[in-house]
């Protein structure tokens, strides 16, 4: 198995303490946002046989296995991250596969540079992800019941604001909630501007349920995802809570520490909290208009030891043991590649000592014995 070197992403919303906490490392005064485990071009881990996509792409079946390449090409399907958000990250949708299939297809086809602001589909693959919290875990998941969206906003006695209101009380399920969201972000910026003003001012003097969105607020002042915000779940994670974000759900991180898994893909569009490009059209398909239960995941414990957290896509599978002091050394080989995480305590990976935030890549069928007290967090994917 290799040692992972993992890179650390300073996105302005990311915590300038949350990761070096973790690491043990003093913090640099400069946001630390993500750590990234795998091998995204973007960012691959550097091992001492070269980058993990290297090393990859010189022998896939080896480092893979077999029925993962069949199953996936000869590419290592998820990329494991840890995230600390200081800031709201960007309110957002991921495409299924066939929408970034077909996204990508066609502005390959009118040639939209890779690296263009507007482009929207990066690659051709699909982005379901999966947040797991370390700390406490604030986020923003899937649309609220239309009338309790409505109650949300007609509570904060802000004039602008009654027409959506009116809108989301009048129509059925999903078009209220097209309409609505369409309305706040085509509304002419100027006006829209003074409205999230005087929303963030009674959010900020209601306080309880209003006292994500004042925050919100208070990093992207005038902005329409403020009011977008309002129509969806406000999630708090407990440390050993998850999120699923499948396609099309609308969702934004807002505070805190956790493990992050997702399919190898950057497609993203954006809706608000934001000042890079929205593509209000393309959004509008993407979106699923759907009020449902954010639905918090917890694991799933198995006779060996594992808890599992169950998902719905083949490209990652996330777990994590929690190795008690004295306990025997575990067996975790498996025919799969996977990426060992520490989060906590003193594991011993193979011939590694890892501690919180160190990690190992293990390929398909090596030998994975670990040891020690602490937390381990497994990665790998469904073939």
């Amino acid at each position: 198995m290799d040692r992972l070197d993992n890179t650390i992403r300073p996105y302005a919303w990311g915590s300038t303490t949350a990761i070096p906490r973790l690491l043990g490392a003093e913090p640099t005064g400069e946001p630390q946002a993500e750590m990234w485990m795998g091998a995204h071009p973007g960012a691959p881990s550097r091992t001492v046989r070269g980058t993990l996509t290297e090393v990859i792409d010189a022998a896939p079946e080896r480092e893979l296995g077999a029925a993962s390449v069949a199953k996936f090409g000869p590419r290592l399907p998820f990329l494991l991250k840890l995230l600390a958000a200081g800031a709201p990250l960007s309110l957002q949708v991921h495409p299924d596969l066939e929408q970034a299939r077909r996204g990508y297809e066609d502005e390959e086809r009118r040639g939209i540079p890779a690296a263009a602001p507007h482009r929207n589909y990066k690659d051709a693959n699909h982005k379901p992800e999966l947040i797991c919290a370390l700390t406490e875990f604030d986020g923003l998941c899937g649309f609220r019941d239309p009338l309790r969206a409505a109650e949300l906003l007609d509570g904060l006695g802000v004039d602008p604001l009654k027409p959506y209101v009116d809108l989301l009380h009048a129509h059925p399920e999903d078009a209220a909630l097209r309409e609505v969201l369409t309305a706040i972000l085509t509304a002419d910026p100027e006006e829209t501007a003074h409205t999230v003003t005087e929303a963030a001012a009674a959010c900020d003097r209601l306080g309880g349920a209003y006292a994500p969105y004042a925050d919100i607020a208070h990093h992207y002042p005038g902005d329409p995802g403020v009011i977008a915000a309002m129509l969806l779940h406000h999630v708090r994670l407990q440390p050993g809570e998850a999120l699923f974000l499948g396609a099309g759900v609308p969702h934004a991180y807002l505070n805190g520490l956790g493990v992050e898994i997702m399919a190898n893909s950057d497609n993203v569009l954006r809706c608000g909290l934001t000042p890079k490009h929205v593509d209000v059209p393309e959004l509008l398909r993407i979106v699923r208009f759907e009020a449902d239960d954010p639905g918090v995941l917890r694991p799933e414990a198995t006779p060996d030891g594992e808890e599992l957290y169950d998902t719905p896509v083949d490209e990652f599978r996330l777990s994590r043991y929690v190795l008690p002091a004295g306990g025997t050394a575990r067996d975790l080989t498996l025919s799969t590649p996977q990426i060992l995480l520490c989060t906590a305590g003193s594991v011993r990976a193979g011939e590694h000592e890892l501690s919180p935030g160190a990690s190992v890549f293990v390929p398909a069928g090596e030998k994975a014995e670990v040891s020690g007290t602490g937390t381990l967090f497994r990665a790998t994917v469904v073939a």
